[in-house]
């Protein structure tokens, strides 16, 4: 796969992510029951903290490193996700998706500079993108459109 695949893989991605909630009112946006008791603003949230998380690994990962162990660090995935949706619950909409496209556009950003080594095989490197992002991204966009479809049918 080359550079180009996969940045369009991760925009493709990104953009249904982001459509799956456009035109929402940020009362509906703060809604919570979209994703277990989480709401809009939790997964707008939850996507930007792993696209966090991918730019402070990947350098690491590609000096030869490896992920960090979740279940070692923080008891698992569940847990870590737990304690930044705490940290990130006091965030504003506002500040949270202005947090989702600074980062989006950093990621970006970061693995157009990726020297293209590292998108010819499926490295370690490559796995923890597509894990963080555009294999992540869906997951979230499809919890959105269901619950905005029965939220619409009401």
């Amino acid at each position: 796969m080359r550079r180009e695949q996969l940045l369009s893989r991760i925009e493709t991605a990104w953009e249904a992510f982001h459509a799956s909630y456009a035109g929402l009112s940020d009362e509906c946006l703060l809604e919570l029951g979209v994703a277990g008791d989480w709401s809009v603003k939790d997964l707008v949230a939850h996507v930007s903290w792993w696209e966090e998380e991918a730019l402070t690994h990947l350098p690491h990962i590609m000096a030869g490193g490896r992920s960090p162990r979740y279940s070692v660090a923080y008891g698992g995935i569940d847990a870590f996700n737990a304690l930044m949706a705490e940290r990130k619950r006091g965030l504003s909409l506002t500040e949270v998706l202005e947090q989702a496209r600074a980062t989006h556009q950093r990621l970006i950003a970061f693995v157009a500079s990726v020297p293209a080594n590292q998108f010819v095989t499926e490295t370690r490197f490559r796995r923890r993108l597509r894990l963080d992002t555009y294999s992540h991204y869906p997951i979230h966009t499809e919890a959105i459109r269901r619950w905005r479809e029965h939220h619409e049918r009401g």
